[in-house]
């Protein structure tokens, strides 16, 4: 299926939200390929054997967006927005539950420079990492959104630009300002 432009996709978000049954049966494979590109990106570096699996985390999260089916969505970007919180959350979940299940033996460095690392990065720094970032966002919330929309979303410069509605060299400098902030409060913690 040839990807929908945007204003396609933001369309058809709106007509979804005011009822029109046909939208969201058309909605329905461009939303499963997309989410499955960012779960994927996600667990791209997962370890072998990692219980969750992408079409998982895509499921967990479709059934979410789909119980949002009352939400009002204003466009693709705020669509992707929600999904990566989502995303966040369902990650969190898993790795608090992994954690309580099994303690992990020793802590190891999380890098922020590759915002595919999420997937390789243990359930106890996901847990740190998603404390830091409600602990920027009380202070920075655009800055954490980027944290949130890159790091958690597994979206480009590009696609957290449209979604914040922001030019892309600011997601530029709040990335690399975010990853400064937390690295040091990651360290420090």
């Amino acid at each position: 299926m040839p990807k929908p432009s945007p204003q396609e996709f933001s369309l058809l978000l709106q007509a979804w939200s005011q009822g029109n049954k046909s939208a969201l049966d058309r909605l329905i494979p461009m939303v499963y390929d997309e989410l499955h590109r960012l779960a994927h990106h996600y667990l791209a570096m997962e370890k072998a054997g990692h219980s969750l699996q992408t079409s998982a985390l895509v499921n967990e999260a479709y059934i979410r967006l789909v119980d949002a089916s009352r939400m009002h969505w204003r466009d693709r970007a705020h669509f992707f927005g929600i999904a990566a919180k989502l995303m966040r959350q369902i990650l969190v979940d898993f790795a608090r539950k992994r954690s309580y299940q099994k303690r992990a033996s020793g802590t190891q460095e999380l890098s922020l420079d590759d915002p595919l690392a999420v997937g390789a990065a243990s359930e106890e720094n996901i847990l740190r990492l998603d404390e830091a970032t409600k602990a920027l966002a009380e202070f920075d919330a655009r800055k954490a959104k980027v944290v949130e929309l890159r790091f958690f979303g597994g979206l480009n410069v590009e696609e957290t630009a449209e979604v914040l509605n922001v030019a892309r060299i600011t997601v530029i400098r709040d990335w690399k300002m975010a990853k400064l902030w937390l690295l040091r409060e990651l360290r420090r913690g």
